[in-house]
């Protein structure tokens, strides 16, 4: 099964995850909230996909695997913006990070642009269950590389938005952060299945 980071799964009771550390008990009642977890940045296996629990707090975060077996749905950001879950969202009038959406979604179709929501807000958006916060960043992803040109017109116009921003640019073979990239430096941070390391921006856009 192909799956992306950031990609959410649902399923159905969490003794369907696989760990070879002890599972915290805040696990099994994040996942009765809301019974999803994130595809992470990691190696999985021919038959289990890598991912992340997360909890109330900052501190909960959990590494495990799920059998493609047990995945009852998969949502991706992309999917998030293609149905605009914001408009069923009731709290994005009063907070930044779900509020600044719409003008999101108006530069990103300005530059013809697939992009998604990722981190809380993507989670809340998915699940429907309040995580984002008046002091939350927005998480975004572009799953598609885009040349530099493009980058630094998308970082204008979305810097006049008034809320703190992390745009990650997927390469196709590790994202990039999309300021980072704009900056046209020699080497830049990529985030790999194997953790982070250094690359020459020339090779990177071959």
């Amino acid at each position: 099964m192909e799956l992306n980071p950031h990609d959410l799964l649902k399923l159905e009771v969490s003794q369907d995850l696989i760990s070879f550390n002890p599972i915290p008990e805040w696990v099994s009642d994040s996942l009765k909230k809301a019974p999803y977890v994130v595809v992470r940045r990691a190696s999985g296996t021919k038959d289990m996909a890598a991912v992340g629990i997360r909890g109330d707090n900052r501190s909960e975060r959990f590494a495990a695997f799920l059998p493609f077996a047990k995945i009852k749905e998969r949502i991706t950001p992309e999917q998030i913006v293609e149905n605009k879950l914001w408009h069923r969202s009731e709290r994005i009038h009063y907070i930044a990070a779900l509020s600044a959406l719409l003008q999101v979604n108006e530069i990103m179709g300005k530059h013809s642009v697939t992009w998604g929501p990722t981190g809380s807000v993507g989670f809340e958006l998915a699940t429907c269950v309040p995580t984002v916060n008046t002091s939350s960043d927005l998480d975004l992803v572009i799953p598609r590389f885009i040349d530099i040109k493009k980058a630094r017109q998308i970082l204008k116009d979305l810097c006049e938005l008034d809320v703190r921003l992390d745009v990650q640019l997927e390469t196709g073979k590790g994202a990039i952060s999309l300021l980072e990239f704009s900056r046209g430096d020699s080497h830049v941070l990529l985030r790999t299945k194997h953790g982070p390391r250094l690359v020459d921006l020339f090779e990177l856009q071959k």
